[in-house]
């Protein structure tokens, strides 16, 4: 009777814990990262008799937690991806929408400014057609610069955001150390804590949420979790930190840092995974390089419109006014070149731009060694050539250029040698946008007459016909005085040699298709001929002579001093919208490279768009990642209360079954004892 009686106690010890465990798994159904559990019994020792073995009960060797650390890697994996796409989206679906706005884009302004120029190109003397000039041009320079500025707002709130993700990652770093040492100390007895076990593994998921981890399980149950490169945020029960702040190269632009001790590690470009990492992915991606194009289609369209202007005369027969301020300005030049917090001098660079036709979107980063310079642009590290390199003397210019000898259309003034191991950042287009401007404020002052004009002589008896003389740049604008004194020139025809004859102090040239000068350089009676006259002052003048003059004929080239009606400047302004002046290749001159305004700014909406589909086809993908790898999990490990349902009714028909043989136990010990009465 005693072993039935202790036959039907194990059972009933078993059974109890049994229902214990099912209650746990039911009442936490809904908890985070609880994963089901249950009950592993075996048999007693048997005790031997004459008869053989007789069982002895049964006994609870394990709780055991219902996991695969596999498929729990799968979400954790599954989660730092999906957040990451998901931080990046949300972002990129702002800028896109922003770009390709038909009321917040640049194209808008930039086809209203060539369209008011248009209309004053038909009426160059109209002041109110020019003054509406000034008013898109006006309208153009606050859209760039509120594009700009909600193009910041997003860095801003990067800044924001990865100061509050960073804030959860060291909380969850320090609750999963914590969990760490309690697991250690309550798997010493040999058993599992499967409850801590279960919230550690879910804190881990959430901080896969901020910041893609790697983990590594250690013989005492513990975790090591690590971050970018192999950097120990948690190494048993000791969390370390990450930190963010404003970087050593742009103060605007906050950078990681990992902190061990007294030690800190920047390691900004090796975070990946979370939130953190698509925040930073998108910084580098797609907001940087937004900011860089759009400042470098502010200067492409400040420097040739203000160029052109240059070559123009306005209603007074001045020179033209620049229409947009000046990009390189003492204060402007010096904001695009930012000294590393690290550094130990005081010298302050100033980056001139020199040609915005060959500016890249990338930023470049200088060094000194003390003797000599190097430097790199950002975009694809590649090494720049610097010349002079040392300079000889300060105040010095640099200049730079890349491994195939093209110009990067800049250059940056020094006026003392930086420190040894001084670093500066260099930024070229990087806020023209922001500090484009409108600082003409009178129409009349609009260059829209050429400088220069040509007709033919009363007198003449041939057919000849002159075309309206181009004007070529020669990289300034004009000087009025000496172009006048110059001018006029008149071109006599001499039909026994087909030549024309200048004055002293002039030459003129016959000009192939190919742009040489051609030989023999008589006139082709009959035929278009291109011809280039080089004036006393060096400046050139192109120009078509065409039909068939006769013998004395003569042609005039004159300054434009009267010009008020005419718009040969205006029409050239109104050119540059389809003109390819952005990213143009100076290697190649066979054939016409670059991009014009509006298809410059399309190239960036284009690539922004694309980079939006992108990300949302990814979104698509992790999303059903994540779920299948979720559903995975919780096939394992969740709890399924139709399951526990039925173990409730399980164990609880096994203990009224163990009650009842303790209750014959008793019966046979009650009639045993009666029997000896």
């Amino acid at each position: 009777m005693a072993d039935l009686l202790n036959i039907g106690l194990s059972g009933l010890a078993a059974n109890k814990t049994s229902l214990a465990v099912t209650g746990h798994n039911i009442t936490n159904v809904n908890t985070p990262g609880f994963s089901r559990q249950d009950t592993v019994q075996v048999t007693r020792t048997p005790q031997f008799s004459g008869a053989g073995y007789i069982g002895s009960g049964t006994t609870l060797t394990d709780i055991r937690r219902t996991y695969s650390e596999f498929l729990t890697a799968q979400v954790r994996s599954s989660t730092a991806l999906g957040s990451d796409v998901e931080a990046y989206k949300s972002q990129i679906e702002q800028l896109d929408s922003l770009l390709a706005g038909t009321t917040t884009g640049i194209t808008p302004s930039l086809k209203s400014f060539f369209s008011a120029l248009q209309t004053a190109a038909e009426d160059p003397a109209n002041i109110p057609a020019r003054q509406l000039v000034l008013s898109e041009a006006e309208g153009l320079a606050k859209r760039f610069n509120m594009v700009y500025e909600r193009v910041s707002e997003q860095n801003d709130f990067i800044n924001k955001q990865l100061s509050a993700v960073t804030d959860q990652v060291n909380r969850l770093a320090s609750s999963i150390a914590g969990y760490n040492d309690a697991i250690a100390i309550a798997s010493a007895n040999g058993q599992q804590p499967n409850d801590l076990l279960d919230a550690r593994d879910e804190a881990i998921r959430q901080l896969s949420t901020f910041v893609g981890v790697t983990v590594v399980p250690q013989d005492d149950n513990t975790f090591n979790l690590f971050v970018g490169s192999g950097q120990p945020l948690v190494v048993g029960s000791t969390a370390s930190r990450l930190e963010v702040g404003p970087g050593q190269s742009d103060p605007m632009r906050y950078e990681v840092s990992f902190v061990s001790g007294n030690s800190k590690q920047a390691i900004t470009d090796l975070v990946t995974g979370g939130e953190m990492g698509g925040l930073l992915r998108y910084r580098s991606e797609s907001l940087d390089p937004t900011l860089n194009s759009l400042g470098r289609l502010a200067l492409a369209v400040t420097d040739q419109v203000n160029t052109q202007l240059g070559q123009g005369l306005d209603l007074k027969g001045q020179v033209g006014t620049a229409l947009f301020g000046d990009y390189n300005d003492a204060t402007l030049a010096s904001l695009r070149v930012r000294g590393y917090a690290t550094n130990t001098g005081n010298t302050q660079p100033a980056l001139n731009i020199t040609d915005t036709s060959v500016l890249t979107t990338s930023d470049y980063r200088l060094d000194f060694d003390g003797t000599s310079y190097s430097a790199i642009r950002m975009s694809d590290g590649q090494l720049m050539t610097l010349n002079p390199n040392p300079p000889g003397t300060y105040p010095a210019s640099l200049t730079f250029t890349d491994s195939a000898g093209r110009s990067q259309g800049f250059s940056v003034a020094l006026e003392q040698a930086p420190n040894a191991n001084d670093r500066f950042i260099l930024q070229p287009t990087r806020h023209g946008a922001s500090t484009i401007s409108v600082t003409l404020d009178q129409s009349d002052q609009l260059a829209f007459a050429a400088p220069v004009r040509a007709e033919a002589g009363l007198q003449n008896r041939g057919t000849g016909v002159v075309s309206q003389p181009d004007l070529q740049f020669n990289g300034s604008a004009i000087n009025p005085a000496t172009l006048s004194a110059a001018l006029p020139v008149g071109l006599t025809y001499d039909a026994a040699t087909s030549t024309f004859n200048v004055p002293a102090g002039a030459t003129l040239t016959r000009i192939n298709a190919d742009g040489t000068a051609a030989t023999p350089a008589a006139f082709q009676s009959g035929q278009q001929n291109l011809f280039e006259l080089q004036l006393s002052d060096g400046s050139t003048v192109r120009m078509t002579l065409s039909g068939r003059p006769e013998n004395g004929d003569t042609f005039n080239v004159a300054f434009n001093q009267s010009g008020v009606s005419d718009n040969r400047n205006a029409l050239k302004l109104v050119d540059l919208q389809n003109k390819q002046t952005i990213g143009v290749d100076p290697n190649v001159t066979s054939i016409a490279t670059g991009a014009s305004f509006t298809d410059g700014y399309g190239d960036l909406v284009e690539r922004v768009g694309t980079l939006t589909a992108q990300a949302r086809q990814d979104s698509t993908a992790t999303s059903a990642i994540l779920k299948q790898a979720t559903d995975n999990r919780n096939s394992l490990s969740a709890v399924s209360l139709d399951e526990e349902a039925a173990n409730l009714i399980k164990f609880e028909q096994y203990y009224n079954a163990s009650a009842q043989v303790i209750q014959v136990a008793r019966s046979l010990f009650d009639t045993l004892i009666g029997a000896f009465r």
